[in-house]
């Protein structure tokens, strides 16, 4: 496949070689052909074929330092010859793919069946018609010359499953929608640094052509592929394209060349786009994969359950998907979820052949799914499953067994007692004539028990789960959180600690510098440039003019009289605007030495905590200005410029005289303190730059810096909120822990005269690790429960904490930590935690990579927002099963005893496929769109051994439960004498609707319509209609139903086995469904307390019996074989009863939101990673995320490598 794709591609570039690509001096095949060089050959290679750097620009027309002059006919020619910087995303699934899926579902196929073989059966007049030997078959029938009517029944449940799959189709394909919107949102937000016409402009990714100079930086992740022009101490990992886990240097005169959808981790440059889109070399990747539309065709038409293209797996490609992503994707975010998306892709074809054999007894491509996903999950490092899911999937496959075993007991019953009736106590003999119409008998009881197995199993679930999930996402848009993978959101309402990051996320990241200690005088307030000293003033302008990265700028204000634009990097606009408050420009300065003079940079990172950059002076000498952390510099520092601008010697103890006076002082009022220096360097002999510790080594300090970066006002009331609903919230910065502290007191994460530790990281590290240096739990378990701030941590503290937290088994339910970060090293403990929050403004593209949710506004109180929907979720979830299992328990239980002792159920199987399907899924609707409220804030989180029905709600359900059940046997007994009506009992076969049995029917609706109401709260609340206005959807629907309900009833006739009923009967059965709002209040009355059986039974309900060696399991995250086999019990289980297709459904609900979610989740067995061995055999680009599944390996690559 391969080389047709490569033929392709030369078919249609080959007119574009023949006129030597309209105009430029290469063509595109030269450019792809280059960009397959690596190191010293592609550096020979672009000396020798187009004299350097320059001479390949000069052939691309542009320009190495102004960028492209932008002219849109130049941009589009550039976009015809060479490409655009888009991935073809693949098509969405049309509405009759997604039909027929939806036709898969095993209970609509066997009811499908039953309904043709009952068709087939009424049309088909048998000889023995007649003859009374026949027995009761005919009855009655004839009597009302209705014979005829026999095949109403059969197309009725045919007419109730299109309507169900249509329903399911809709439902699966406004989802669909939904994804791919939320997608393309993420696509769009993705912008990157291009100059053009000499200027440095943000561009959409899918913007940028071949011939734009790109300003890369730490923290990017590259859009395209290109050569570099110009680099500082430059370092790539290119891990998503080699799964090599080493940082790549690169240098223009050593390896030039830039790989879209590798990551920038150290350093910045400039470098010419040569090639984008599917000519780059991740877009070859993809369409060898396919992911380009017409192979994927092709493959498609030969390989018809394509597995991966099940709706939600949309979202799963990371959030970011682009493979499957609306319109044009830009080329960065497909194919570069770090590599993640080349595996899935992979995966997925593979899947013809391997999977084919996993696919065979399944028949169904949803069943597929599952299986594949079921690998996937063990491939992809795996994050175990969210507390919802677990609990709500258990729940799917208990319900499911049940409800087979009832089904399985009816039909048993009715056919028995069919057989008993007729050959043994009426001794009539097995008439060969007769056959027909005892199959017909047959075909009817195996409906009935189809019917109570439909009933039993709550298909409503999974799309109440997914309504819910997907309305709460497209909220919380609105609330400033960018969901990337769906059970973040609800994995938030169970969060017990939050790690926070300080800079951006508490303060307001608009750092401006407050006081200054210059020229041996400490000012409180930016002093007069004429009080200080010239030539320490113009060496200060100098080195911070030249020592900040050149794409950090103050932009004048928006808006007159707004806040000056801070663009780049924080800190450094803080010192830049010292400069301007010194009355001097720094961009005079940078004019004098533009980025390229600059000799050598030594760029910031978290080992060094500082940046240095070296120039050339006139003179042929150099000097070397370095910034950074006060504490770190200082010690670095053997001189200081005094009062008159001249250098004195600078001694410890002077040192720890200025940290005492003047560093302390400033960091306790929560300033953040740099230190400014620098130093002179002879060029003869030239220093070896290399030798960083001889280099970085008797500084010359010139000032220190106190920058202030207030508070956001917000943030101490949103940090109450979350200390009132049970979170724990810790600060984790890499500031000086006098500042840290003070800012965690403004924050009110610290009370003062509270029992809590404030440490630095290197005490931490002392706590927490042996004598060897290994961390060890029960140390960390010392430390965590009081640990509030964590200061000059380390990105690996940060992760060594986050873990510490979740694997902790101190407290009986283990923690659900979030993690805030935006930097590309807080990568690791973004995957790690439960749930990733990302910095939409300041984050880079490795931390938005790595994370679940976006903050888009950079805010604490947005992550409140996110633990209250995510707490909604969970409640509407468990609004909707106190529903649903009300109506399903009734429901089997009149069918079965009904079916028991009048051999036929009082509610027939299009009656039950009404109210089970047409109301559970608009119940799903109505419950799961229940918006939160406040008051969601006032309670602890549920934790992971809570069970998903609480008592209250076992008690409403047993409760409503009883209540139903009396009215509807009362009516189905004596029924007909309380309205003096006909019994519509031991009705003969295709007997008329009676009045009787509507009346049941109608009632048993009007219960449930009421009760919908009683579900709205689960917490034992008296006003069930508290805020019921707020949410129009569910007004509509409980209207919506009732209105249907009439229409059925009245003209439903033959299909719906119902006799139209006059307004007096009609009261009495609204009547009877009022009576569960009253009743309702008599359950609220009964105190939980005296009723001990329930928490058994709330337990029981969630069947979640466990033997005390598996809760520990659970409790540790462990999930290990026992749990493996348990699960695999399951599914094969299920495989023999050709799986009951609606739990995989609400598995693959869910798993889809994490299937493949980016490797590096949570760790939980030796199995997962011994399958992510076994099943990684895509070629060579594999992500390196599969390699660093192990924990042995992510503890070796802490940097972020993934």
């Amino acid at each position: 496949m391969g080389d047709m794709t490569n033929s392709d591609f030369y078919t249609k570039n080959q007119r574009n070689d023949s006129n030597h690509a309209g105009g430029f001096g290469c063509s595109l095949m030269e450019l792809r052909s280059l960009m397959e060089l690596r190191g010293t050959e592609a550096v020979v290679k672009i000396q020798e074929d187009y004299a350097g750097v320059e001479g390949l620009c000069q052939r691309l027309k542009t320009s190495p330092t102004e960028g492209l002059a932008g002219d849109a006919i130049d941009l589009d020619k550039r976009k015809e010859v060479f490409g655009q910087n888009l991935i073809p995303p693949k098509k969405p699934k049309t509405f009759l793919q997604l039909v027929w899926e939806a036709l898969q579902d095993v209970t609509l196929i066997i009811l499908e069946i039953a309904a043709m073989i009952s068709l087939g059966l009424s049309f088909y007049q048998p000889p023995g018609e007649g003859s009374e030997s026949c027995g009761t078959a005919n009855a009655g029938a004839e009597d009302e010359g209705e014979a005829e009517a026999g095949w109403i029944e059969g197309a009725a449940i045919l007419l109730s499953v299109v309507c169900v799959v249509l329903v399911t189709a809709f439902n699966d394909w406004s989802k669909e929608k939904q994804f791919r919107g939320l997608q393309s949102r993420i696509e769009q937000e993705q912008k990157f640094q291009v100059v053009r016409g000499g200027q440095v402009i943000q561009l959409p990714v899918s913007d940028i052509v071949v011939g734009d100079i790109a300003q890369i930086k730490y923290g990017d992740l590259l859009p395209a592929d290109g050569v570099l022009i110009q680099g500082n101490d430059l370092k790539i990992d290119e891990s998503s394209l080699t799964g090599e886990s080493d940082h790549v240097r690169k240098s223009a005169d050593k390896d030039p060349m830039l790989l879209s959808g590798t990551h920038v981790m150290e350093g910045s440059g400039r470098m010419v786009v040569m090639a984008v889109g599917v000519n780059s070399q991740t877009g070859i990747i993809f369409t060898l994969l396919g992911a380009g539309g017409e192979e994927e065709e092709k493959k498609e038409k030969k390989d018809c359950s394509h597995p991966s293209s099940h709706p939600i797996a949309t979202i799963a490609t990371d959030g970011a998907a682009s493979a499957n992503a609306p319109g044009n994707t830009s080329l960065v975010n497909g194919k570069m979820q770090d590599g993640n998306m080349e595996n899935n892709q992979t995966k997925v074809k593979k899947q013809d052949g391997a999977a084919a054999m996993e696919m065979q007894p399944l028949k169904s491509a949803e069943g597929g799914e599952t299986d594949e996903k079921e690998k996937k999950k063990a491939n992809v490092s795996k994050k175990e499953k969210s507390v919802l899911q677990g609990k709500l999937t258990k729940l799917a496959v208990q319900i499911g067994k049940a409800g087979l075993v009832m089904s399985a007991i009816t039909v048993i019953i009715l056919v028995l007692y069919f057989a008993i009736d007729n050959f043994v106590l009426q001794k009539r003999p097995w008439l060969p004539e007769c056959t027909p119409v005892y199959i017909q008998y047959f075909v009817k009881f195996f409906i009935i028990g189809v019917t109570v197995l439909v009933v039993a199993v709550p298909e409503g679930l999974p799309l109440a789960v997914t309504i819910s999930l997907a309305y709460s996402v497209k909220k919380m848009m609105k609330d400033n959180n960018l969901v990337r993978h769906l059970d973040a959101c609800e994995t938030m309402g169970n969060a017990t600690a939050i790690c926070s990051d300080k800079t951006g996320t508490l303060t307001t990241n608009r750092m401006t510098a407050v006081e200054c200690f210059v020229a041996d005088v400490h000012y409180k307030e930016i002093p007069d440039p004429s009080s200080i000293p010239a030539k320490t003033l113009e060496t200060l302008v100098n080195a911070i003019s030249l020592n900040s990265a050149y794409t950090t700028k103050i932009l004048p204000a928006d808006k007159d009289g707004g806040l000056p634009k801070q663009v780049g990097n924080k800190t450094e606009c803080g010192l830049l605007g010292l400069v301007l408050d010194l009355k001097r420009d720094y961009q005079t300065v940078r004019n004098q030495i533009p980025e390229e003079k600059l000799y050598k940079v030594y760029t910031f990172n978290s080992v060094r905590k500082s940046m240095s950059t070296v120039i050339k002076l006139p003179d042929g000498n150099f000097r070397m200005y370095s910034k950074g952390a006060s504490e770190i510099i200082l010690k670095k520092c053997s001189f200081i410029l005094n009062e008159v601008g001249e250098s004195r010697a600078f001694r410890p103890r002077d040192r720890d005289e200025m940290v005492k006076k003047v560093i302390e002082p400033m960091a306790c009022s929560g300033l953040r303190t740099i230190c400014v220096a620098y130093r002179d360097f002879s060029g003869d002999p030239e220093p070896n730059w290399d030798d960083e510790n001889n280099i970085l080594t008797e500084l010359t300090a010139i000032c220190v810096v106190g920058i202030e970066d207030p508070v956001r006002p917000e943030v101490p009331d949103a940090i109450l909120k979350c200390q009132r609903a049970g979170i724990t919230v810790r600060m984790v910065t890499g500031d000086n822990i006098n500042t840290a502290r003070a800012i965690a007191i403004k924050c009110g994460i610290i009370h003062p005269g509270e029992d809590f530790l404030c440490i630095d990281g290197k005490e931490f590290n002392r706590r927490i690790r042996n004598e060897k240096g290994e961390v060890e739990q029960e140390r960390i378990d010392k430390v965590w429960p009081k640990l509030r701030v964590l200061a000059r941590s380390s990105p690996t503290d940060k992760h060594t904490l986050v873990k510490g937290i979740i694997d902790s088994t101190l407290v009986d339910q283990r923690q659900v930590v979030a993690v805030t970060g935006d930097g590309t090293n807080d990568g690791p403990a973004l995957k790690k935690a439960d749930v990733g929050f990302a910095m939409g403004i300041a984050g880079t593209d490795v931390a938005k990579e790595a994370s679940d949710i976006i903050l888009t506004d950079d805010n604490f109180s947005s992550i409140v927002k996110a633990v209250m929907w995510g707490r909604n979720v969970y409640d509407s979830i468990s609004k909707f099963l106190q529903f649903q299992l009300t109506v399903n328990v009734v429901a089997v239980i009149v069918a079965f005893t009904g079916a028991c002792i009048t051999q036929d159920s009082p509610l027939k199987a299009v009656q039950m496929l009404w109210v089970n399907l047409i109301m559970d899924t608009f119940a799903s609707l109505a419950l799961a769109t229940e918006p939160p409220t406040e008051s969601l804030l006032m309670r602890k989180p549920y934790g992971r051994n809570k069970p998903l029905i609480s008592s209250t709600m076992t008690k409403n359900i047993l409760g409503h439960g009883v209540y139903q059940l009396i009215i509807i046997f009362t009516l189905l007994f004596v029924g007909e004498q309380i309205f003096d009506i006909d019994s519509g009992r031991n009705a003969p076969l295709h007997s008329p609707p009676s009045e009787h049995y509507t009346i049941i029917f109608n009632t048993f609706v009007m219960m449930q319509l009421f009760n919908e109401i009683n579900a709205r709260k689960i917490h034992g609340e008296r006003n069930v209609f508290e805020g019921i206005f707020r949410n129009p959807i569910f007004c509509s629907i409980v209207l919506g139903t009732f209105a249907i309900q009439i229409v059925i009833v009245q003209f439903g006739g033959k299909p719906f086995s119902c006799s139209p009923l006059d307004l007096e009967k009609w009261m009495w059965c609204v009547f009877l469904g009022l009576g569960e709002l009253v009743w309702g209040q008599v359950i609220s009355t009964i105190p939980n307390s005296k009723l001990r059986f329930l928490r058994g039974a709330g337990r029981l309900t969630q069947k979640d019996e466990m033997t005390a060696e598996e809760e520990m399991n659970e409790d540790q995250e462990e999930i290990d074989h026992a749990e493996r086999e348990l699960r695999r019990g399951q599914i094969l289980w299920f495989r023999g009863l050709n799986r009951i297709q609606t739990q995989i459904e609400v598995v693959n609900t869910f798993k889809s939101g994490t299937s493949f979610q980016g490797a590096l989740r949570r760790q939980s067995s030796t199995t997962s990673q011994n399958q992510d061995v076994t099943n990684v055999s895509s070629p060579s680009h594999v992500s390196l995320c599969n390699a660093l599944s192990s924990p042995t390996s992510t503890a070796a690559a802490p940097s972020g490598q993934c």
